[in-house]
């Protein structure tokens, strides 16, 4: 007997948040003394936090700077005030940050073709940040690597090698250049891995944007739009991005890819992602008002696919907990799809924050919990290919203790309301149990149209 079934059932209007909650001094000022903490654990002198377009989560954590078209680098050296190097366009950003820095100008990370001839020697400025021989040096920067890579991941470095090799040269024999990036991304003991109440807040505020553009996407596709002019239903630009947004359709269905001129044709498989800094909602259905216009081939999508891959993540949504282990996820993906025809991909949950994946403890036998303050992807991924293609129920979480859930509901009530009206309706709508301290942060909220031309058609347990 399936575990699903269709129903009809609108989804709710949870509430969009007029005002983005935002972090003040005092909460970066903890972060820096925490990562200070975790330094001298690690029996490092100083650190070098290096950041790019792609890669500032980390530099953004400590300092509420993120460099913008150049690059930047914060130097944490002893008894020193941090000195944090940016290009001509992010001086000023950067001499704004949210902990005490000593900004200065680098023109090497301003773009090509901008005035570099007051340029001063890297080796020197490093060493006025307070860089000295013999120390031991942590780099951070976006990954870090383990022993199926290298024989000593420790010295593979992900950030520029003019620096890695400045770097070097400063610390000599007797020092060492060492990548620290676990100091902020593990899993478990990274200090981002856990967040502050008032970051959860705000990061809300990105998911419902997220899936706000979603809901609008799936309202309003029509077969003869463009992707283009799909895309502009979504109404994007509130935030910065996480990663680039993404529409597929038809024979150029690939998860990644952005949107074409292409034209949406009835029965084609549509795709589609947006991330902002907290949250990511993707989801993929057929442009399609029930299976008869399907292909012939994939008319049973639903009993096939869509159907046993909504019964996995809704007893995802059901486990996930404080002290569960992503072995436990990653387990419980595998019985439900651990099969060549689904052809899971990636792992079936991880950690958000400003960047989409920051890290996950859900891998086959992980005995990694997962904590209260966590952010978390569900995250499950069939690439079962054609006819089928694939299905998508991609949101966030926050995990809360009984005492973070207090600080929410004081402090944060608009938030409080909507996750309440969000577990409502995935209890009493879909039929999916949430343990108290599991906070949706989506408004699409497990909803699952597997037809957008009828969203109001969803799956739901049985």
């Amino acid at each position: 007997m399936p575990s699903f079934r269709l129903i009809d059932a609108k989804l709710p209007e949870f509430g969009v948040p007029a005002v983005r909650p935002e972090l003040d001094r005092a909460v970066y000022r903890k972060r820096f003394a925490a990562l200070g903490k975790a330094r001298r654990a690690a029996g490092l002198d100083a650190l070098v936090i290096y950041a790019d377009r792609e890669h500032a989560a980390n530099l953004s954590y400590i300092t509420g700077f993120d460099p913008r078209f150049e690059e930047a680098l914060l130097v944490i050296a002893p008894d020193a005030t941090p000195t944090l190097l940016a290009g001509p366009e992010n001086l000023g950003r950067a001499a704004a940050a949210q902990i005490e820095v000593e900004a200065r100008l680098y023109p090497p990370f301003g773009l090509m073709g901008q005035d570099r001839t007051k340029t001063p020697a890297l080796e020197e400025v490093l060493r006025n940040a307070g860089l000295r021989p013999q120390h031991r040096i942590g780099v951070l920067g976006w990954k870090y690597f383990g022993p199926f890579e290298a024989a000593k991941p420790e010295a593979w470095l992900e950030t520029p090698s003019y620096i890695a090799d400045i770097l070097r040269r400063i610390a000599g024999p007797d020092g060492r250049v060492v990548n620290a990036n676990a100091l902020l991304m593990h899993p478990v003991t990274g200090l981002r891995a856990v967040n502050e109440v008032v970051q959860i807040a705000q990061f809300e505020f990105g998911a419902v944007a997220c899936s706000e553009a979603l809901k609008s996407l799936i309202a309003n596709i029509r077969p003869g739009m463009s992707e283009f002019e799909a895309a502009r239903t979504m109404q994007l630009g509130v935030l910065p991005h996480s990663c680039h947004t993404m529409l597929s359709s038809g024979d150029r269905l690939v998860g990644l890819d952005s949107p074409s001129s292409k034209l949406l044709e009835q029965g084609d498989p549509v795709t589609s992602a947006v991330g902002y800094w907290g949250g990511l909602s993707s989801r993929m259905g057929w442009l399609a008002e029930d299976a008869n216009q399907l292909p012939e081939s994939a008319r049973d999508y639903v009993e096939r696919l869509a159907g046993p891959y909504f019964a996995c993540a809704a007893e995802w949504y059901e486990t996930i907990g404080i002290g569960v282990t992503g072995g436990e996820l990653d387990a419980l993906a595998r019985r439900h799809l651990g099969t060549p025809f689904f052809n899971l991909v990636l792992n079936p949950g991880h950690l958000l924050h400003i960047d989409e994946w920051m890290n996950t403890q859900v891998y086959p036998g992980s005995t990694e919990p997962f904590l209260s303050g966590q952010m978390v992807q569900c995250d499950i991924i069939p690439a079962a290919g054609p006819p089928y293609f694939g299905a998508n129920i991609e949101d966030g979480i926050a995990l809360l203790d009984e005492a973070g859930r207090d600080q929410v509901r004081a402090e944060f009530p608009g938030v409080w309301q909507r996750v309440e009206a969000r577990r409502d309706f995935m209890s009493d709508v879909l039929g999916i149990k949430l343990k108290p301290e599991v906070l949706p942060l989506s408004n699409l909220a497990g909803a699952m149209p597997p037809f957008w031309l009828t969203p109001n058609r969803i799956l739901a347990r049985a």
